[in-house]
Order: structure tokens, then C-alpha cells, then sequence
């Protein structure tokens, strides 16, 4: 955020906003209208009122939260008010100097292509900051376009995420012996988990204090991400004190879930990884939906391409269908509107490793409320067959095998920055690398060119995947690795995973396989 066109403020909120506005009016979606939320970040909500009102001013109807929400949320109202488009003023889990701006469609996904770049073709058309409508609130809402909501689409969010357990009786016998430290960190989470937790029967909430306002500048912790563990200093705290089962954390707009589980063997809390509790959530809800009869013939479970091949073992067992989408969970909301026309599948559970899942199609986007709901029941179930999520997941590591993964990321800031990652993806790409230390290479994927290149024969297969600049190497033994710009970063991000015999083994391997790897970028 900041003075500049290359900043975030007000007059490139208005720029956006009016280039969305004219492609809506393009596309005679107007009458429709287009919701808006935001969620607990500097200047969210000035900027939420900003768009509401270029859009306002171009004859556009929009249903704006009167206070902050999350961003799973906004994606469930924008079909259950059949708006044409959403608009979520967050940054999501980045440091406090940042907002940002996130368009979804009417289909409550995050736009993609086409819509992605011709709404963007329509922005950059903007050249004079005149040619940007704009009236008042009060004019606004004289002319019946300006429209404030909140509780009452609450509950309709909240009776779809309560229409996904699957064992409520359970939850009503044992959810008061299961202790629960939850924190907010500072963002929107608080506004609806501890009341649907607490609507469903687990009582035993403690939430962290010093985290539960919310507060654009986090003044706790330096980076709002439940995917870093120095986040849940505080929440670690409490839970010693108060003796807890599991602790959860989501991000400023809760849309991704962090876990820390107690470890009953050890005592001490360990980290589940957006990994571990997305798998150890999908296992839950196969099992019991096979219980009951709930699992259809043509099931399928979507997963980014740099996500645990875990499940690839378990869809096995359940005879299930597996789709691999690029990173970004808007490409699983992509697949469910697709799947929903042509019928070939039916969706059962989404998830990325970046700490984000969707159990249902009442959303397009990952869900840290549903997550955070699911993880718990799950919790509760598990006690009363005497495990902790800790012996689950191990559990899962003995039958399907000892799967681990990792990020590693650089970050290279301005111009200089650019042109390096931009030099180490062309470097790989002019390299015919065969092996990775003593592992060879069997398949190159290069989704930039759409193409797969096997390397024993040199046979190459056509990728059916929007182009990326993203290079994916499989090789012997279930290792692989992917390498790609971050979208939203100054960072050129590595991911790498393995198949070990044990615990210790794939640690072993994923720290080899990490040396290599860094050493061949740099």
C-alpha cells in the first residue's frame, strides 16, 4: 500500500474497479450486481466502500458486508445472491504493508481464463483517472444501489458448513472433552468460528486473547501465515496452560488452516502441515462416508500439482478419481463449475499444500472455517477410538507409505530480482538434465510449452493445462520436484517430495534431495 501507481490506494482501487465495471457492462451482467467483503487489514474497508461506489456509479448494484468477513464466505454469497462477481479486499497472509484485490465470478471461483485477462485488457484501457465514474453513498443509496448485508447471510453460510458433518452425534457426546486453543491472528476468523464451534457442541474453546481483535498491523507476529510456525508462539502458550488437544490458527481472511496437534506419546505439540491435515481430513471423511453409503461410483478429489501424492495411494482404496490442477486454488474452483456441466465426475474434496481444502460445492475457494469444523469432528471421533490426530496420520504413513514434503523459496526483489528468476527457469529449460544425485529423471513437465517430455524415449505428450511457467521433474522412487515464479511475490519457489520407508527415511531422503536440487539452481 502507498502513493503510486505501482502501490495499492484509492486511485488504483478506482482504476481496477471502473475496468471491471465496464467489463460487466460489456458482458449485460449489470442488473446482477456484484458483492463485496473485506477482511481485517489497514485501509480494507475504505477500499471495499471505494469499489462499491465506481461500481455504483456505472448502474451496478452491490451487496457490501457491513463489516469484515471471510473470503469463504464471499465466494458461498455470491452464488447464493446469483451476483455476477465478487470482490475481496485482502493480502491474505502477507506482511501488514500489503492489501490486495481478488475478482471472482458468478460462478464463486477467482476468475480465470478468459475473464482474467480480458477484465485486466478492460483496466489497462484506463489511462485518465476522468474517465473513472464515482458518486456518493448517499447517492448511492437513494438510487437503490448501494446495499448493506451481514447476519442473515451468515446463517445461510454457516447451515451449509454444518450440512458437512457427518457425525453430529458424536460431536454432541464428545465435544466437550475435546480442548480446542483457537487463534484468529488478528484477522476474520473470529467472527464465525468460535460461534459455529460453539453452535455444534464443542464448548471446551479457548481462544488467544492478545490475538482475537482484529488488527491490520498484527502486532503479535511478524508475518500473519499459519503456515509458519513462529505464528502460533502465543497459541502454543495457552495450550500448555490450558492442557489442549489441538490448536488451530487461520489467516486474516481465513481461507487456509493451521494445525499443532498433541502428540499424547511425547507430550508435546507437533506441526501438521496444510499436507497432513488436508490428507488426514480427506481419509476421515472417505471412511465415513463409505460407511454410510455416501461415496458415489464417480467420486473425484482434486489436488494442485505440488501437492502430497499421498493421495494417490488412498483414491486407490476408495476407487476413486484424481484431477492435478496448477497451483492456485482457483483452478479447483475451475474444475468444480466444469464438473458440474459435463457430469463426468462428482466432487468430493479439493486442497493445495498451501494450508487450503474445500469439502463441498457450496464454495468455489478453500474454506478455513469448513477446514477448521472438519478437523475438530475429526478430532472427536478419533478420541473415541482412543487415537489422537497423531496416530491417524501415522496410521496413514504405515499403510500408504512414509510421504514427506517441503518449500524452499529465494527472494529476489526489484528489476535485478525479475531477471534472475527469469534466468534460473530458462537455465533449466536449456539443460538436459537426466539425473538429480543418484536419481534419475523420468519425466519432465514444462507447462509453459503445454508439453511432458519422457526421458528414457524422448516421446512428448501434450499437457491439457492452461500455460505456466512452472517446470516439474518426476523421478525414480516417487521423488519429484517443481520450480516456479510466486504470482504474487518477488520469490521464485521450489517444491520437493518423497516416499520413505519410515519416518527417518524420508527425512533422509527429502534432505538429499534438497541439496541437489539447491544446488542445480544456484
Amino acid at each position: 500500500m502507498g502513493a503510486g501507481s505501482n502501490r495499492m490506494n484509492i486511485y488504483t482501487v478506482r482504476k481496477a474497479t471502473q475496468g471491471l465495471a465496464n467489463y460487466i457492462c460489456k458482458k449485460n451482467k449489470q442488473d446482477q450486481g456484484v458483492v463485496i467483503a473485506y477482511d481485517s487489514r489497514n485501509n480494507s474497508k475504505i477500499f471495499s466502500k471505494e469499489v462499491a461506489l465506481v461500481l455504483n456509479a456505472n448502474g451496478i448494484k452491490t451487496f457490501i458486508f457491513k463489516n469484515l468477513r471471510p473470503t469463504p464466505e464471499l465466494s458461498f454469497t455470491i452464488r447464493a445472491l446469483k451476483a455476477t462477481a465478487g470482490i475481496m479486499i485482502t493480502a491474505s497472509h502477507n506482511p501488514p504493508e500489503y492489501n490486495g484485490y481478488k475478482v471472482y465470478w458468478e460462478d464463486g471461483g477467482q476468475i480465470v481464463a478468459p475473464n482474467d485477462k480480458e477484465i485486466i485488457d478492460e483496466v489497462n484501457k484506463i489511462t485518465d483517472l476522468k474517465n473513472i465514474n464515482k458518486i456518493t453513498e448517499l447517492e448511492a443509496k437513494q438510487q437503490n444501489l448501494y446495499k448493506e448485508i451481514g447476519e442473515e447471510v451468515d446463517e445461510k453460510y454457516l447451515n451449509e458448513v454444518k450440512k458437512l458433518i457427518l457425525n453430529p452425534e458424536i460431536i454432541k457426546k464428545q465435544g466437550k472433552n475435546l480442548k480446542i486453543v483457537y487463534t484468529p491472528l488478528h484477522g476474520t476468523g473470529g467472527t464465525l468460528i468460535p460461534k459455529i464451534l460453539k453452535e455444534i457442541g464443542f464448548i471446551n474453546l479457548y481462544i488467544v486473547p492478545e490475538q482475537e481483535k482484529p488488527d491490520g498491523n498484527f502486532p503479535t507476529v511478524q508475518y500473519p501465515n499459519p503456515e509458519d510456525v513462529n505464528a502460533f508462539k502465543l497459541a502454543l502458550e495457552l495450550a500448555k496452560k490450558v492442557e489442549a488437544d489441538i490448536i488451530l490458527a487461520t489467516d486474516p481472511d481465513a481461507d487456509r488452516l493451521g494445525v499443532f496437534v498433541k502428540d499424547n506419546i511425547t507430550g508435546e505439540f507437533k506441526a501438521f502441515t496444510g499436507n497432513m491435515s488436508a490428507l488426514l481430513i480427506a481419509k476421515y471423511q472417505l471412511e465415513e462416508k463409505t460407511k454410510r453409503n455416501m461415496l458415489p461410483q464417480n467420486g473425484v478429489i482434486i489436488k494442485t500439482i505440488v501437492s502430497s501424492n499421498m493421495i494417490k495411494e488412498i483414491i486407490k482404496e476408495y476407487k476413486l478419481n484424481l484431477i492435478e490442477v496448477l497451483t492456485g486454488f482457483k483452478y479447483i474452483g475451475e474444475q468444480i463449475k466444469i464438473l458440474e456441466k459435463t457430469k463426468e465426475y462428482q466432487f468430493i474434496f479439493g486442497y493445495e499444500e498451501s494450508y487450503g481444502c474445500l469439502l463441498g460445492t457450496y464454495a468455489r475457494d478453500k474454506d478455513g472455517i469448513a477446514a477448521v469444523v472438519a478437523i475438530c469432528e475429526a478430532a472427536c471421533y478419533y478420541q473415541t477410538k482412543k487415537m489422537t490426530l497423531c496416530d491417524k496420520i501415522n496410521e496413514m504413513y504405515e499403510k500408504y507409505g512414509y510421504y514427506k514434503e517441503d518449500l524452499k523459496f529465494f527472494t529476489l526483489k526489484g528489476s535485478d530480482g525479475i531477471k534472475k528468476i527469469t534466468n534460473i527457469m530458462e537455465n533449466l529449460r536449456n539443460q538436459n538434465i537426466e539425473k538429480i544425485g543418484n536419481n534419475n529423471i523420468i519425466s519432465v513437465r514444462d507447462y509453459k510449452s503445454g508439453e511432458k517430455t519422457e526421458m528414457l524415449t524422448g516421446k512428448k505428450i501434450k499437457i491439457e493445462l492452461p500455460k505456466s511457467n512452472v517446470l516439474y521433474y518426476e523421478l525414480e522412487n516417487d521423488k519429484w520436484f517443481c520450480i516456479r515464479p510466486s504470482g504474487t511475490e518477488p520469490k521464485i519457489k521450489i517444491y520437493l517430495g518423497v516416499r520413505g520407508k519410515n519416518a527417518n527415511d524420508a527425512n533422509n531422503q527429502l534432505e538429499e534431495l534438497e541439496k541437489e536440487i539447491l544446488s542445480l539452481v544456484n
